[in-house]
C-alpha cells in the first residue's frame, strides 16, 4: 500500500467516524478513530477526535493522552490546547487544566507556544 491508499483509507475512517459521531454511535467511532491513527500517526485531527470521543464516554486517561498528542503534533493549536484543559478539569487535575488553558490564551491572543511551528 502506498502513501496515498494509506492517507485515502485514513480519511474515509475519519469520515465515517465523524458520521458515526453525529448519530451518537460513540463506540464505533472511537474504533475508527484509532484506526486512523494507527494508519498514520502524525495525523493531527484523528488525534483530537480520539481524544473528545474518548472524553465524551469517560475513559479520561485515554483521552488526556490523546490530547497530549495532539498539542505535541500542532503546539499553536488554539483548540487542542482548550481541548486538553477540558480533558484535564473533567479528570480533577486542576493544575494541568489551567496550565493547558493558558497556553490556549496566549494562542488566542495571537501569541504562539512554539516558534516557527505549523
Amino acid at each position: 500500500m502506498d502513501a496515498s491508499d494509506t492517507t485515502d483509507q485514513r480519511d474515509a475512517l475519519f469520515d465515517d467516524a465523524n458520521g458515526d459521531l453525529a448519530i451518537g454511535d460513540l463506540e464505533s467511532a472511537l474504533g475508527k478513530y484509532r484506526q486512523c491513527v494507527e494508519l498514520d500517526p502524525d495525523f493531527f485531527d484523528g488525534w483530537h477526535a480520539l481524544g473528545m470521543t474518548l472524553m465524551k464516554l469517560n475513559r479520561l486517561k485515554e483521552a488526556i493522552g490523546a490530547g497530549l498528542q495532539s498539542t505535541t503534533l500542532k503546539p499553536n493549536d488554539l483548540l487542542a490546547w482548550t481541548a486538553l484543559s477540558q480533558m484535564y478539569v473533567k479528570d480533577g487535575q486542576i493544575g494541568e487544566a489551567e496550565d493547558a488553558k493558558s497556553k490556549a490564551r496566549i494562542l488566542s491572543l495571537g501569541g504562539k507556544i512554539v516558534k516557527d511551528a505549523d
